[in-house]
Formats: C-alpha cells, sequence, structure tokens
C-alpha cells in the first residue's frame, strides 16, 4: 500500500460565489478544488446535472479512486459492470482501475459532489470539455489527454442499454 502524503499546509477554502462555474444547463460543473491546492491529497467538483442529463460516459482512472456524493436528485453510477441508482444522501466510492460512469437518472436531475483522491489536475480537463460542448474542439481530442488527466475511456455495454 502508497501512503499518500499532501504537502499544503494552510486550510483550502473556496467560497461558493468563488468557484469558476464551466458548462450550462443541462451540465455544469463547479470547480472547487484541484490537487494544486490540496497538496495532492484530492481534486473536487460540484456537478449538476438536469433532466437526465449525462455526466461522464464510461471511463477509469488508473490511480485514483473517485467518490460521489448525491447532494439532492436522482444518479446513476456505473460500477463495474453494474448500474447503481442513487438517491439523496448516498455515496459510491470507486476504486482504480474500475469502470464506471454518472448521469442524473431518467427524467431527474442530480446535484453531485465529486471527489478524486489522490488528486489529478481536473480543472482544466473540465475546461477542455466545455470546450468540446461549445464545438472549439472535436470529441476526439479527449483521447490525446487521457494519460495526462488520468481518465481513460472506454465501452460498456451495460451502461449504454441503461442509458
Amino acid at each position: 500500500m502508497t501512503l499518500i502524503v499532501p504537502d499544503f499546509d494552510e486550510s483550502v477554502i473556496v467560497r461558493s460565489v468563488d468557484a469558476e462555474v464551466v458548462g450550462r444547463a443541462p451540465t455544469t460543473v463547479r470547480l472547487l478544488a484541484d490537487s494544486s491546492s490540496t497538496g495532492g491529497a484530492l481534486s473536487m467538483q460540484r456537478v449538476t446535472l438536469t433532466d437526465g442529463a449525462d455526466g461522464a460516459g464510461p471511463h477509469h482512472h488508473a490511480g485514483s479512486a473517485e467518490l460521489f456524493y448525491l447532494l439532492d436528485g436522482t444518479a446513476q453510477i456505473l460500477s463495474g459492470e453494474q448500474v447503481v441508482t442513487l438517491e439523496r444522501g448516498d455515496l459510491a466510492v470507486v476504486p482504480p482501475g474500475l469502470p464506471h460512469a454518472f448521469a442524473a437518472a431518467p427524467g431527474c436531475d442530480a446535484d453531485i459532489l465529486i471527489v478524486i483522491t489522490p488528486g489529478v489536475e481536473r480543472f482544466e480537463y473540465f475546461r477542455h470539455l466545455e470546450r468540446i460542448a461549445y464545438g472549439k474542439v472535436p470529441q476526439e481530442s479527449l483521447l490525446e489527454v487521457q494519460e495526462l488527466y488520468d481518465t481513460h475511456f472506454l465501452k460498456s455495454p451495460a451502461w449504454d442499454e441503461r442509458r
């Protein structure tokens, strides 16, 4: 087992009004803390999905676990080959290497707090996704940055069947 010792010596305080927001309904991401601000301990964002919107398609992280805490609404989470429905107050933690995805449940909204630990610089990843959504860069450009953001995309028949 490897112990990650974060390297920062002051509390990280992020005021809601100061957090950068990327995207627009039906998918918005509030960037809360990146790995560089937490000494590598974690990365954190709040994702708000409306009316059954997709969050992230099937992928895995080679070196980080990902935590999903449902602040409100109803979401679907792919965990391996199982699709699980989460409701307000539910928690899912996906270990490194396990395929996962998330979305608001069909016809529902979802407000999800997401933590990746140990942290990976993720803010620029979400800005990249926004550029894709606005047609500024092609979807395929994500394949070029999989290693950089430890986000490795894959196919999931179980997810495709439910979505």
